[in-house]
């Protein structure tokens, strides 16, 4: 059963070994961020993933959360 663990984006350890997706699809959220980080348009990746701009947005925001709480020690 999916849960919904921020706006868009969804875990289910039935899906992707419950990684957090794009809600109502497969893709990880990784994959859209990593896209983006590797130079890929909003428009290769809507074509490329069938995703909707705030699908996409949604995954950025999601990490963008997740870093938001991480810290980092240097050293």
């Amino acid at each position: 059963m999916a849960a919904e663990v921020f706006p868009g984006i969804t875990v289910d350890p039935s899906i992707v070994h419950g990684r957090p997706v794009i809600a109502g699809t497969r893709v990880p959220t990784e994959v859209v961020v990593g896209e983006l980080a590797g130079g890929s348009s909003f428009d290769e990746i809507r074509d490329d993933y069938h995703l909707t701009d705030e699908q996409i947005r949604a995954a950025l925001a999601y990490a963008a959360r997740m870093l938001s709480s991480t810290t980092v020690s240097a050293g």
